[in-house]
């Protein structure tokens, strides 16, 4: 009822007829009407009833009423469904300039944040001279994995987390089992690395969290990080993945000289080893 009193009958495509309203914004007829609906099932609707609903009616309903993609979710919980996938509300597509800052405020750790294809988006300057993250490579985390030479060689459990890499990446499918998107990753990613193929087709499934790398930098020798997915309600294609130092070692303060004057002219050449 709440949706259905902000939107006015100009925003709906009605004629206003210019007489005074009792009903502030939407009839239920008129709403049940624009939907497709029965003007009785509409009103059942609104009292919560025991009815039958499907997800097209839903979006009809939604459609009409304009809601936005988190309350489209929130219908769909009331209404007994499985919510749908959420999506990024216009409002909220102009948000890079602040995760960029996130990111850059998280030096002199490694950040970067990746869409749902898992291409890269944004990096931080130590992403980039620890991993070797740069313009002129694939722009996407999982081919990058498999057949940038500079991150194999300097990832010394890179065997040991590779299945893990893959089993993330079918979780991060499973969100969306049917998307183009996906599919020309993985194509792409099978016909350039046959360890790729090999992994995928075990099927394995493991959500993103965390990982533990050890990185051997030509500079500063052994790094010991974790990496951490985490997702972005507002921008759910978004995930920021930040690489914490891990305790008991001395990667925080490697990475700290690494990213320093003195440590960014001592990498400027090695960065190919």
């Amino acid at each position: 009822m709440s949706r259905r009193a902000r939107i006015t009958p100009t925003e709906a495509g009605l004629p206003d007829g210019g007489a005074r309203r009792r009903t502030p914004g939407l009839r239920r007829e008129e709403v049940a009407v624009l939907a497709g609906v029965g003007v009785s099932w509409y009103q059942w609707l609104e009292q919560g009833r025991d009815i039958t609903v499907s997800g097209q009616v839903l979006d009809s309903v939604g459609r009409v009423l304009k809601l936005t993609s988190a309350e489209r979710r929130h219908l769909y919980a009331l209404a007994g469904l499985n919510p749908p996938a959420l999506e990024v509300a216009p409002a909220d597509r102009d948000m890079c300039d602040g995760l960029k800052r996130l990111i850059d405020a998280w030096m002199p750790f490694p950040a970067h944040i990746m869409d749902s294809y898992w291409n890269t988006v944004l990096y931080n300057d130590a992403a980039a001279l620890v991993f070797g993250m740069r313009p002129e490579t694939v722009q996407n985390c999982l081919i990058a994995f498999f057949t940038d030479p500079i991150y194999r060689s300097r990832a010394t459990r890179w065997e040991e987390i590779a299945g893990q890499v893959v089993a993330q990446f079918r979780a991060a499918c499973s969100e969306k089992p049917h998307d183009d998107g996906f599919r020309a990753v993985i194509e792409e990613a099978r016909e350039l690395s046959p360890e790729f193929a090999d992994l995928w087709e075990r099927g394995d499934v493991r959500p993103g969290g965390q990982t533990q790398k050890e990185i051997e930098h030509p500079v500063v020798g052994t790094l010991h990080v974790e990496a951490t997915q985490l997702r972005i309600p507002a921008r759910p294609d978004l995930a920021i993945v930040l690489h914490t130092p891990q305790p008991g070692t001395d990667t925080a303060e490697k990475l700290e000289w690494l990213t320093s004057p003195e440590g960014r002219r001592g990498s400027m050449y090695p960065i190919a080893g």
